[in-house]
């Protein structure tokens, strides 16, 4: 996984940018609950009044309120108003300073909002408890039961005051509303401490009392019912609530919109520069992969397999690319949104945190059992998916052998049996993983369940608000949403590694034919190529392929090689070019060693043509221009001419203009063969290989494609591979292999006199007269 990460990180720009966005979708996304939260509590509840500290306030009220205010708290408040004839007007503050005012004042602005409203029959319990409120009393022979039942005119006549009841409606745990006589405090209490009855300390005691009471109350109700105080204030003050309201409900849903459409903004760029990251990923990887395979020798060819590696450069560079973009987009703002939901929790002061920690808890233990169960399948998953495109590759390129032999039913039962197998590994871990969106939907409800029950209780007991229930629920989802991504993460990021695994190794396997750091300077090769004991063994072979094979091949001259199948002719050439390297011994060409030749210059003076003909997507004149790619259309026709291809691709409407399929698809096999030729001849190299490139043609074209051969090569070194003794009779010089050695060397009627093993070739293609006609031709020479 490090791998994937090292990768995104080249685009460092990108991920900046990105983590950027993430913060403000996340701020976006942990803002709208709030908004909702707000439009409850503040909009709807509490008439659109957000702060304790009334907009506007009478006097009378102003005093009142400042009555169990310690001296600071009295001096931040006075720094609150400006006064306005008998009206204190709020002075313009910044929400951060009255968000402060709210912590620090609302203690004694719901004492007084106790106080403005307590039942008689509390007022009474409350002024039995004075002393001098008992003597007065006792004089006339009145105990507290007394007392209790006495009306209020009853008590302002016996203490001389003049206090009112009043009626007010309050609401059960049930529901049910009834009406209440209650009496406002505040007047007898300013007497008193007015007086010097109140001291500070019994002021203090009835703060703490108050303390103590709210200290099983949430931040966020307490707020609410000091700003329950505020609205009455601002009624009196002449304030249109129902405006307020209205107002502050209208600028919230405009609010959320413009928010919403923020986030779907950054959704937007977030996904586009994914996606431009993921894209470039991908291209870089396929391109690096792809230049690193051309780099390879056979043995690296042999090592990873042709499906191996178009796996690796299509299948695994796509889950690479997948998971990156998937990371920018929900593995980067997983934590984001997680960390910012865990604070906005903490926030809200509700003591439900315990909730969303067991939601997490439950999510870890899926998660943790689903990677236990699946990690190891995802490793053989890609090696299955190689078995399939192996097998599905082998099957259609030898489509025609397998219907000429009607193995087509073996063929099927062979591609079965890895498709089955990369289907039962499929089917095992697609069926873990359908088991983990149910279980965390099933735990995301039952959290919600959970958090609804015991929010119910606190809202009954007066300690949470609706709003603030609603967000926390809202909260909770994000954060088990955070989770919830990053457990997908989690599943797809090992698969993903496995495959950036296989990329690197592919991409950190060093080619076995190097460029040489201090290669050779060579101002013109002449073309005089020597085999010196060359060895050979392929990657772990035990026996040389070939065995101290030594020639010399000299320009204008053509050397030949032969012999039985298998006895090392393809793999003596392959030589020449480095498509592999000697094990033992050397091959020069001028008297240098090829392995001190830049690589590029040595094969820019070879002209290759395989054994089998390979041609390109393309046109005609392109796959002729392949080895030259500034090669005039006079040296493309000439080429072609030589290679005897000039009287089908006249034939053709586009000529040379004509496309020419995958593989070469479209055209016959001597046609590809003689195009294959051709755009050797067209380069024209100082060096022609020629690995039985004429075994297509018919005799015809094979004997007019050599003669005009020799005359563009006469100044060239020729190499021709032929399994037939009629292509190479006129070559100078034939090399006999047998078993990867040199058995015979010599020309044709040398070779027929005193080489046996040339001699049965001999014998199984050309007739007798034909040989002695051969033998006595030497003679005579």
């Amino acid at each position: 996984m490090l791998k994937i990460f090292k990768q995104i990180a080249k685009y460092w720009p990108f991920v900046i940018i990105i983590f950027i966005l993430l913060i403000a979708q996340a701020y976006g996304d942990l803002a709208l609950p709030q908004y909702t939260s707000d439009i409850i509590d503040s909009g709807i509840q509490n008439k659109g009044v957000t702060h304790i500290l009334p907009e506007k306030i009478e006097s009378e009220e102003y005093e009142y309120a400042k009555l169990f205010m310690n001296k600071d708290e009295v001096e931040s408040f006075e720094k609150a108003y400006e006064k306005d004839g008998d009206i204190y007007k709020r002075i313009e503050n910044s929400k951060s300073e009255l968000e402060k005012l709210d912590k620090d004042l609302v203690m004694p602005i719901i004492i007084d909002l106790q106080m403005e409203a307590m039942d008689i029959d509390t007022f009474k319990k409350i002024l039995w408890s004075n002393e001098q409120t008992q003597a007065a009393f006792a004089a006339n022979n009145i105990d507290e039961k007394t007392f209790m039942a006495l009306s209020l005119d009853d008590i302002n006549k016996a203490l001389q005051m003049n206090l009112k009841s009043f009626e007010k409606e309050v609401e059960d745990a049930d529901g049910n509303k009834t009406k209440k006589e209650c009496i406002d405090m505040r007047p007898i209490l300013a007497a008193m401490i007015s007086s010097g009855n109140v001291t500070n300390e019994m002021n203090n005691e009835t703060r703490n009392t108050f303390k103590k009471m709210s200290d099983t109350i949430g931040d966020s109700t307490l707020k609410s019912m000091g700003i329950s105080w505020a609205i009455e204030r601002e009624k009196e003050a002449g304030i249109d609530i129902d405006k307020k309201q209205k107002d502050y409900l209208l600028s919230s849903c405009f609010k959320m919109i413009a928010m919403a459409l923020m986030i779907a903004v950054i959704v937007i760029l977030v996904s586009y520069f994914a996606a431009i990251v993921g894209g470039r990923i991908g291209r870089d990887l396929r391109e690096q992969v792809f230049a690193k395979v051309l780099s390879f020798s056979g043995g690296e060819m042999d090592k990873f397999s042709t499906a191996s590696l178009i796996t690796r450069n299509t299948n695994d560079i796509q889950q690479v690319q997948m998971v990156s973009t998937l990371f920018l987009r929900m593995l980067l703002y997983a934590p984001i949104l997680g960390i910012g939901g865990v604070i906005k929790v903490y926030k809200t002061s509700s003591g439900m945190g315990w909730t969303i920690g067991l939601a997490v808890i439950v999510v870890l233990i899926i998660v943790g059992t689903l990677m236990i169960t699946t990690l190891p399948k995802f490793k053989i998953l890609q090696t299955r998916v190689d078995d399939v495109n192996l097998a599905a590759r082998e099957n259609l390129t030898g489509i025609s052998v397998i219907r000429a032999f009607g193995r087509e039913k073996k063929s099927e039962e062979k591609f079965d049996i890895a498709n089955v197998n990369l289907t039962k590994t499929q089917l095992f871990v697609n069926r873990a993983m359908s088991i983990m969106m149910p279980a965390m939907m099933f735990t995301m409800y039952g959290i919600n369940i959970l958090i609804i029950w015991v929010a119910s209780h606190k809202i009954d007991d007066g300690i949470l608000q609706v709003g603030t229930m609603t967000a926390f629920m809202t909260y909770a989802i994000q954060i088990i949403m955070s989770f919830l991504m990053i457990s997908i993460m989690s599943i797809m990021l090992p698969r993903a590694g496995v495959a950036a695994g296989r990329i690197d190794e592919v991409l950190k396997t060093d080619s076995s034919i190097l460029n040489p750091e201090n290669a050779k300077v060579v101002d013109e090769v002449k073309g005089v190529l020597e085999f010196k004991d060359v060895h050979f063994h392929y990657p772990h072979a035990n026996e040389d392929v070939l065995d101290g094979i030594s020639f010399v091949a000299n320009p204008g001259q053509t050397t030949a090689i032969i012999g039985s199948t298998g006895c090392g002719k393809s793999t003596m050439v392959n030589l020449i070019p480095r498509l592999y390297d000697v094990t033992g011994g050397a091959i020069t060409i001028d008297g240098i060693d090829v392995k001190d030749m830049n690589l590029k210059k040595l094969r820019d003076e070879i002209g290759f043509v395989p054994q089998k003909a390979v041609l390109f997507s393309g046109t005609i004149a392109s796959n002729l221009r392949f080895g030259k790619r500034d090669a005039t259309i006079e040296e493309i026709t000439n080429a072609a001419e030589i290679a005897q291809a000039t009287e089908f691709i006249d034939a053709k409407e586009d000529k040379y203009e004509s496309s020419i399929a995958q593989g070469g698809s479209n055209v016959s096999g001597g046609q590809k063969q003689r195009l294959s030729i051709a755009r050797a001849i067209a380069k024209n190299p100082k060096i022609y290989v020629f690995d039985d490139s004429f075994s297509a043609l018919d005799m015809k074209t094979d004997v007019a494609l050599r003669r005009e051969l020799a005359k563009k090569s006469k100044d060239s070194t020729v190499i021709i591979v032929a399994q037939r003794i009629s292509t190479i009779m006129k070559a100078d010089q034939i090399l006999v292999l047998d078993d990867g050695k040199i058995v015979g060397k010599g020309t044709h009627s040398e070779l027929l006199a005193n080489c046996e093993e040339y001699m049965e070739i001999a014998k199984s293609q050309l007739s007798e007269k034909e040989i002695e006609d051969s033998i006595k031709e030497g003679g005579n020479k």
